[in-house]
């Protein structure tokens, strides 16, 4: 299998991100000094636990690629996926899972931890960073579930003391489920650039509910190596099944027994002032208590958060999916009973659809153009099954089949994606891929089979390898080959940018790298930033105005190559 690297999208919005962050507080600086004190010491949370309670980390025994403790197991599948199996009290899932994944856990917080390193190189700006978050994280305990803190807490006892100034382990753990809300909300921007659809009725082949979603979560090949498909019977509520990563107890994509899936997308927020219900944990709770739509929407409208996001839901019961669009002031309901629905980054309901943070979005995002190719793609496909949906999710033109290069924006599949998946809620079968990224096997698991067997038998496999979805061809192809040198040598550019230590390609780089992706804007935009920070001008305007000759994935990044031509001009 051809090897696969991280890209530089999310290096890009983790850039835009932080610089943001610092500008912002270097502004009001002297409130932070004020009140930077008392932010640290309230953010100080005491342990959902009883004194009493047992909260030592159980011990763990070495099975087959993997590793068993009590009833809970996690093992790697020969797709290269981990599988894990909780079941149990709160606390007790949390310990146990932190127990079986730790060396997974403490890796992807110093992958985290490393990557804002690299970005903030300096000490003092990452301290104001840390002193911001802390304010506005203060309340953030209150917002969560009393069983999800617990369980947050159990995980917690097995992370890395480490990063102990950072904070306690247990507060690491509870605001590392709001990240996602904290960045694309200070940002205006969607880090989790998802795209996906539901399909049932004259749609799908057997008039099913069919659903199909990839996750465009970009921290690197490590981080999405170890993604984890984790099943869980918990004490109350109903057993299910969701595509995470060690520490994440929260919800990005899953199914329950009850055939009722969760997806989330983000869409673009104001600026909060204060922290609520982090969408993940909002999504978990639907996961784990909503058996049809309507249970869903309940449980969604008891909820405050703090960012924008649509929450697609499909029921078996009702035999179709509605998406839940909630913001920090109020919650809308897009339900087109149409036999489909798609879902990219903004909002189609009545309540929000006519917003002007939604019109901004729709005019200056990448989301509509994503939104307009998955509609082309199933109006191609009049009775999707689950191959089709497969395609669909790595299809990566842009609108009407224009090439636009490897992992533009505005391509479903961006070549970025944490994971991608397929659910069939009424069969309680899903596909998740295997990586890299959704060109990988989309494995099959059937969750009614699953949980009907006694999952502490560790001769029961969890996949059904018989099912799985094969491989796209590009994985195999000289184009993939082509993309992972053209991405690494990207990333280095981009990396020795943000360093501001940038060093000149050889001609044959510089052709080499043109040649292997010249339909994507962003080549250009790479060596036009690359030959500015040299100082040559003269070259940085010629790739610049290539770059806007190209598919430019949105109006705010044609806006931001226009101005790096400017101002590059006049130096």
């Amino acid at each position: 299998m051809a090897h696969w690297i991280q890209g530089p999208s999310m290096l890009s919005l983790f850039r835009t991100l932080v610089r943001s962050l610092v500008v912002a507080i270097e502004l009001i600086m002297g409130m932070l000094l004020v009140a930077g004190c008392w932010a640290l010491f309230s953010l100080r949370m005491p342990p959902p636990v009883d004194p009493d309670e047992a909260v030592s980390v159980p011990e763990r025994i070495a099975i087959e690629d993997g590793w068993r403790s009590g009833t809970a197991r996690i093992q790697r599948n020969r797709f290269g996926l981990w599988e894990a199996y909780l079941e149990g009290g709160d606390l007790e899932r949390g310990l146990r899972f932190g127990s079986l994944a730790r060396e997974l856990v403490r890796e992807q917080e110093e992958l985290f931890i490393e990557r804002i390193k690299l970005l903030v190189p300096d000490e003092q700006k990452l301290k104001w960073l840390r002193w911001f978050l802390a304010f506005f994280n203060r309340d953030l305990e209150k917002h969560v579930p009393e069983e999800f803190k617990r369980e947050i807490y159990g995980v917690s006892r097995s992370f890395s003391p480490d990063y102990d100034l950072i904070g306690e382990p247990y507060e690491r753990a509870l605001n590392y489920h709001g990240a996602h809300d904290i960045g694309h909300a200070l940002q205006d921007l969607a880090l989790v650039g998802c795209t996906s659809f539901a399909a049932w009725g004259k749609h799908t082949k057997d008039g099913e509910l069919l659903i199909g979603r990839n996750f465009d979560f970009d921290m690197g090949e490590a981080f999405a190596c170890n993604k984890i498909v984790l099943f869980m019977r918990p004490e109350k509520g109903i057993p299910f099944a969701q595509v995470t990563w060690a520490g994440m107890m929260g919800t990005v994509s899953g199914m329950n027994l009850e055939g009722l899936t969760v997806t989330i997308n983000a869409s673009r927020s104001r600026v909060p002032t204060a922290a609520r219900t982090p969408i993940s944990i909002l999504a978990r709770e639907i996961l784990q208590y909503a058996s049809d739509l309507e249970e869903a929407v309940a449980i969604a409208g008891s909820r405050e958060v703090f960012v924008s996001e649509s929450i697609l839901v499909g029921s078996a019961k009702d035999g179709r999916a509605l998406i839940i669009e909630k913001a920090p002031d109020g919650m809308g309901i897009y339900d087109p009973e149409s036999g489909r629905v798609v879902c990219a980054n903004h909002y189609q309901s009545g309540t929000f659809a006519e917003t002007v943070e939604n019109l901004a979005n729709l005019e200056e995002s990448d989301s509509r153009s994503r939104f307009v190719r998955m509609n082309q793609l199933l109006d191609q496909h009049t009775a999707l099954g689950p191959v089709d949906a497969a395609e669909i999710l790595r299809d990566m033109q842009g609108p009407d089949g224009r090439s636009v290069g490897s992992g533009n924006p505005i391509a479903i599949n961006q070549l970025i994606a944490h994971h991608s998946v397929i659910f069939q809620p009424a069969t309680r079968k899903m596909w998740v891929s295997a990586g890299p990224f959704q060109i990988g096997p989309y494995v099959s698991y059937d969750l009614d089979h699953i949980f009907s067997k006694d999952l502490t038998d560790l001769l029961h496999p969890l996949l059904d390898p018989a099912a799985t979805i094969p491989a796209d061809s590009f994985l195999t192809s000289p184009a993939m080959d082509d993309f992972v040198w053209h991405r690494a040598m990207r990333t280095a550019i981009k990396e020795q940018l943000v360093l501001g230590s940038p060093w000149p390609l050889s001609k044959e780089d510089e052709e080499r790298f043109i040649a292997t992706d010249p339909e994507n804007y962003d080549t250009f935009v790479t060596l036009g930033d690359l030959f500015a920070a040299l100082d040559r001008c003269d070259r940085a305007e010629v790739f610049y105005a290539i770059a806007l000759d190209k598919v430019v994935a949105s109006e705010a990044e044609r806006r931001a190559i226009e101005k790096a031509m400017t101002t590059c001009g006049m130096n």
